[in-house]
């Protein structure tokens, strides 16, 4: 595939332009979080303790801004703002889903222990075993 620019950025393959949407340490988890249900920030910060308010925010704007993330603020005080996934935030889910499984496969081959975690399915087993094959 050739180097394509995308608002100003070269990417030279398309890993790498989705990985700079749902890429780094926060947005996965974000959007992990929001995959069943409507939640506040408060619910999606008591999900998260190592990150901060201010890594929160930013990472819930940036979902927001590409379209992965809907946020609806209603008019009251406190204000209340609820994020969900929109319809493009949802195609994101199995991609997270595959690389939190391969992860969890990862770390049990490396003899580091797990805990609620969400079984591999048959169809990831036999990704990764084909890989190990290459």
């Amino acid at each position: 595939m050739p180097d394509f620019l995308y608002k100003g950025k070269t990417y030279y393959n398309p890993v790498e332009f989705v990985l700079d949407w749902i890429g780094g340490a926060w947005k996965m988890p974000v959007l992990w979080r929001v995959r069943e249900k409507t939640l506040r920030y408060s619910e999606i910060k008591k999900t998260l303790p190592h990150i901060s308010d201010r890594m929160l925010s930013i990472t819930l704007r940036e979902l927001e801004q590409v379209g992965l993330l809907h946020r609806k603020v209603y008019a009251v005080v406190p204000p209340k703002t609820e994020y969900s996934l929109t319809e493009l935030g949802k195609k994101s889910i199995p991609v997270i889903d595959v690389l939190r499984e391969f992860g969890i496969f990862l770390m049990k081959s490396e003899g580091i222990e797990t805990k609620n975690e969400t079984p591999i399915t048959n169809n990831t087993k036999n990704r990764i075993s084909r890989k190990k094959q290459l």
